[in-house]
């Protein structure tokens, strides 16, 4: 395990594992799915989920991982056999990670655009119209597109070559305080909005016109996506781990950071909209579209738009991160490279298979559509919803009952203080979780909740 990198301190591993669950999902969609679903009943399902959910499924991710000391693919074959039909759970981690960061570098790329466009006051002077317009001058622009993904792969890539300790370890313990750092400013500010009352009751005051199935389905989905879980980001990082490491604080830890961040955004953002009197459902454009019109309106505005699109992008980059490192750990583990060849040959093959995704709204590919989507919703089509439910599901399963319970209690209990929840936990792995996770697949293909 030293070999392949371990973390040198309890409190760096849980700085990276929560900037991996931290990214775009909480700081940008959270914000976003919150408002169409009206506040209230969705925060509080939301919160449940990810107790219940969540919560359980990274402790599971970790105990595989740090199990094993090694990448998903050997994580399912050391623990299943090198013939089970387990070991595809592994691939599709690997394969989760090309797909993924593949867009998720292209939609990164936008926040590089926005904080330099903030930056050079942009905003500034142009009527509403004229700055959401923006984002779709951006999405049809294929070179730029293609240059901030250049740029933001460059820099992932960057980290990751750095490695475990002096890469992503020492990234996160400066990002991560940055991260909050910059919304504790933005929130800070809401705080004295006029705005902010009205923030705090749509939050957390329920209201029963706003609760149906898809509030409820929706809110278990985005636990289970912001928390960076069914993808191996988590097993990874776990296999990295010291056999005294608490799992269950850990993870418990992780989980409250993850949420924090995602509710503090919700904080730093209604203020503003509300202040101005929008309303919150503005849909994917609350960010992109909605944000840069009231930065414009407001005293300081575009010293708060710089603030705002710097923490998009260190939350898009702390996951990115995570992303890359599950598949370079696939072939420092499975292949022997050395990381400089494992990272550079994967880096480089996501920023390809991310081409088409970034020129996806231009002339050149706008018309090509796969299944109706174009190329870029494709890609997000499949991993978000089959890949990544279908991994999170057949992680518990094979955890749950196929892994034999000698080895799942000595993982759980290990290091840990907390070895009297073993038996709540797994009972949670093998029926609530699989339970969950199915009825969030089901909803995101479309047969459940629609």
């Amino acid at each position: 395990m030293t070999s392949r990198g371990m973390w040198t301190s309890r409190m760096g591993f849980i700085l990276a594992a929560a900037g991996s669950a931290v990214g775009l999902g909480n700081v940008w969609k959270l914000p976003y799915v919150t408002g169409t679903n009206g506040g209230g009943y969705f925060i509080l399902i939301y919160l449940v989920a990810v107790l219940a959910l969540g919560f359980p499924i990274m402790i599971a991710e970790f105990v595989l991982g740090r199990n094993t000391g090694t990448s998903p693919v050997g994580t399912y074959r050391k623990l299943a056999g090198k013939g089970s039909p387990f070991v595809v759970l592994g691939w599709m981690g690997v394969a989760a990670g090309f797909i993924i960061l593949s867009y998720y570098s292209v939609v990164a790329g936008w926040t590089l655009h926005y904080v330099i466009l903030s930056i050079t006051n942009a905003f500034t002077g142009r009527e509403p119209n004229e700055i959401r317009a923006l984002f779709g001058d951006l999405y049809a622009h294929g070179p730029l597109n293609l240059f901030w993904h250049t740029i933001f792969m460059a820099i992932t890539v960057a980290v990751v070559l750095g490695g475990v300790q002096k890469g992503i370890e020492r990234s996160s313990k400066i990002m991560m305080p940055l991260l909050f750092l910059l919304l504790a400013i933005l929130v800070g500010y809401g705080v004295f909005s006029d705005g902010f009352g009205r923030t705090v009751s749509f939050i957390f005051l329920p209201k029963a016109e706003n609760l149906s199935a898809k509030t409820v389905l929706e809110a278990i989905g985005q636990a289970f996506f912001s928390l960076s879980l069914g993808m191996g980001a988590m097993l990874t990082y776990g296999s990295y781990l010291d056999k005294k490491v608490d799992l269950v604080r850990s993870s418990l830890l992780v989980c409250l950071m993850d949420t924090g961040v995602a509710l503090l955004a919700c904080f730093a953002i209604f203020p503003i909209i509300f202040s101005h009197g929008l309303e919150p459902s503005a849909g994917p454009g609350l960010v992109f579209q909605t944000l840069p019109v009231v930065f414009s309106d407001l005293p300081g505005g575009s010293v708060l738009a710089v603030l705002f699109f710097i923490l998009l992008f260190f939350a898009a980059l702390t996951s990115a991160v995570s992303l890359l490192e599950v598949v370079a750990s696939y072939f420092i583990d499975e292949r022997t490279w050395n990381r400089r060849r494992a990272t550079l040959l994967s880096g480089t093959i996501i920023f390809l298979l991310g081409i088409p995704s970034a020129l996806s709204g231009s002339d050149l590919l706008s018309s090509v559509t796969i299944l109706g989507r174009n190329v870029f919703d494709t890609m997000d089509n499949l991993a978000s919803n089959w890949m990544l439910p279908l991994g999170g599901l057949g992680m518990t399963l094979f955890l749950g009952w196929r892994l034999p319970s000698t080895v799942s209690r000595s993982e759980f209990c290990l290091g840990s203080r907390h070895s009297g929840m073993y038996r709540s936990w797994i009972t949670c792995i093998r029926y609530v979780a699989p339970i969950g996770l199915s009825l969030v697949f089901l909803y995101q293909i479309g047969l459940l909740g629609s």
